[in-house]
Formats: C-alpha cells, structure tokens, sequence
C-alpha cells in the first residue's frame, strides 16, 4: 500500500531536527544521526540532498554542519519530498502514460489522479512550523 519512502523520512527528521535548534545554529550530520538515532550514512544523503534544493546550507570549517537556508513558514513538506525523491508519482500513468498497458481502459485512472492530487496538495499545504506547532514545539 502506501508508504512515505525511508529517505523522505530521514530529510522530514533532518528538517524538522534543524528547525528545533534555532535559525543559523550550525548542527552536524553526526549530532543529528546521534540524536534522532538514524544512520549518519543516509542522514547525509538527505541533508545533500535538502542542500542541493536550497533547504540546507552546509558550514565548513571546525565549526561547520548544516543550517536551514530558509524559514521554517516557507519549507513545506512537498518541497522536502521533492528534494529527496523528486517529484512524486503514486501510479506510473501519473509520471507517463505510455507507462501503463491498461491506460485506454482503465476504470480507476481519474480517482488515482485525484488521490495523487490530495496528497499533493496536503504536503504543499503543511510547512515546517505548522508540522511543528502539531509536535507541541
């Protein structure tokens, strides 16, 4: 059935972790691993990942880690989601139609699509600080 990927996990807790310490508070990918209890080895990834999207900045240096690059009201949850794994696609004809054998004759294709779009439109719709205020932070 449906499942939030484990990388798509690891970015949210990633986010969510920095957005707790404060905005400019340089944390590193160990402390965080250590912390949250993920392995530091795809906890990177994911914060490579969030850097490359402009959600992360990297520090270097003694003192270096990762910060947020943006305010915790205009990260939303989507734009984690398409930094980790991209563009989401619940079924295949939603990513290309060619990629489908019943796509002509397929019954259920408007109620994946409107499916697709709630989700969608659920993780556009929660940012960093709404998540967190449903946290108790």
């Amino acid at each position: 059935m449906l499942q939030v990927s484990r990388k798509f996990e690891y970015g949210l807790h990633a986010v969510t972790y920095l957005a707790t310490k404060g905005q400019g508070r340089v944390v590193t990918v160990k402390e965080m691993a250590e912390d949250i209890g993920f392995s530091q080895e795809f906890l990177s990834k994911a914060v490579q990942s969030l850097k490359r999207a402009g959600i992360a900045n990297s520090v270097q240096g003694v003192k270096g880690g990762y910060t947020l690059c943006r305010a915790i009201q205009e990260i939303s949850l989507a734009d984690i989601a398409v930094a980790i794994e991209g563009k989401p696609h619940l079924v295949h004809c939603s990513r290309d139609v060619r990629s489908c054998e019943v796509y002509s004759s397929c019954q259920h294709k408007g109620y994946m699509k409107k499916l697709q779009n709630t989700i969608q439109d659920l993780l556009e719709g929660t940012t960093i600080s709404t998540l967190l205020e449903h946290m108790g932070h």
